[in-house]
């Protein structure tokens, strides 16, 4: 059995910089089609989506906290679905956190991109699995559990047991999942308002327009806006490894 000693050394390594992973314009290419591959299909969203929810979700969960709310519960559905309960007496407090869920994943793959490529892999799925361990707390079923002891394993496994180079290419992959799947997101979003009126009541555009007065089409292009400039962040250096092997 591993030493106290031995485990902490173990989960202070995992905070600091790797040597950079080299990446070659064929794996760059490789990697955008395994995130494609992720994201797109029905078969793999059926499992992968569950992940981007859970990120959805976790943004509304920390703009509320951080904007002094009360952070009820989270709940994580299997058909993809999810909610977060807050209470606050502010209008603009509830506003803050209601708006930060369809922005989060392209944000948070964005940020995977970075830490893949500059060495800070191992950290990126560290402090994922640190976030996803604190997020028990506020879960209130047993599939949003479910999903979030699947990520745990997943992210410190690579975080604590594969070589550095390994979880770099890791977290370019799923960073690039994500912003796929914020892309993916914002699609069917825009399609709930344009075609399944219906289900406005599933919208956070919706609600963000019904709480602010602000129209829901405002709401979604300032979603677009930040998933766009996610992908910007995330382009530059992808860009630069397709144009050396150009």
């Amino acid at each position: 059995m591993d030493s106290p000693a031995s485990l902490w050394s173990a989960f202070s390594a995992a905070f600091t910089q790797t040597n950079v992973p080299t990446v070659t314009w064929v794996e760059m290419l490789l990697s955008l089609a395994a995130a494609v591959a992720l994201s797109i299909p029905r078969r793999s969203w059926r499992y992968f989506g569950l992940l981007a929810t859970a990120t959805h979700e976790l943004g509304h969960a920390f703009a509320a906290v951080t904007s002094g709310q009360r952070l009820a519960g989270i709940r994580l559905r299997l058909d993809h679905s999810g909610t977060t309960t807050t209470y606050s007496r502010s209008r603009l407090a509830a506003a803050w956190s209601c708006f930060w869920g369809y922005p989060v994943p392209a944000m948070v793959g964005a940020a995977f991109v970075w830490c893949g490529l500059n060495g800070w892999g191992p950290a990126a799925m560290a402090t994922s699995a640190l976030v996803l361990a604190a997020s028990l707390l506020f879960l209130r079923n047993v599939a949003g559990f479910a999903i979030t002891a699947a990520a745990i394993a997943g992210t410190a496994s690579l975080a604590f047991l594969a070589p550095g180079s390994v979880v770099g290419h890791v977290s370019v992959v799923l960073g690039l999942a994500l912003l796929v799947a914020g892309v993916r997101d914002l699609l069917k979003l825009t399609n709930v308002h344009l075609r399944r009126r219906d289900r406005l009541g599933s919208s956070d555009a919706y609600l963000l327009y019904r709480a602010t007065s602000v129209p829901s089409g405002i709401w979604i292009a300032l979603f677009t806006l930040i998933v766009t400039g996610a992908w910007i962040v995330a382009w530059q250096p992808i860009s630069m490894i397709l144009l050396k092997g150009a």
